[in-house]
């Protein structure tokens, strides 16, 4: 574990996290923790090991909003979750919510992902 003293030079991470569906947020949300398909692991568990703090902006595919945002409490494990169903999640890890209100992407529209050819972040 990184003391806090250690992680205050270090970068600050955001990553947009899709949900397929909302109970998928709302599990997150009930009990803090997440999981995502195993093509993303390595990056979030990269940024959690290298940065001070990753922070996952989540939205649901297709609703045109944000429904909050949560910091990254662990790194990702090898234990799987049944709370999704899928067989295509990876490890869970843990999440502590930050906010949790659902935000239109119309107010973040200023925001561009200079990564993703300066396209919108939504």
């Amino acid at each position: 574990s990184k003391s806090p003293s250690a992680r205050q030079n270090m970068p600050v991470r955001y990553f947009i996290m899709k949900s397929s569906n909302l109970q998928n947020i709302d599990i997150s949300q009930q009990k803090g923790i997440w999981s995502t398909v195993p093509s993303n692991e390595g990056k979030l568990n990269r940024a959690f090991w290298e940065g001070s703090m990753v922070y996952l902006i989540f939205s649901v595919q297709g609703s045109g909003c944000f429904q909050g945002f949560a910091r990254m409490g662990s790194a990702i494990g090898c234990e799987k979750s049944q709370d999704w169903g899928s067989s295509g999640f990876g490890g869970v890890f843990k999440v502590e919510w930050i906010r949790k209100e659902s935000i239109p992407f119309q107010f973040a529209q200023h925001l561009l992902n200079p990564w993703n050819d300066s396209k919108k972040v939504q």
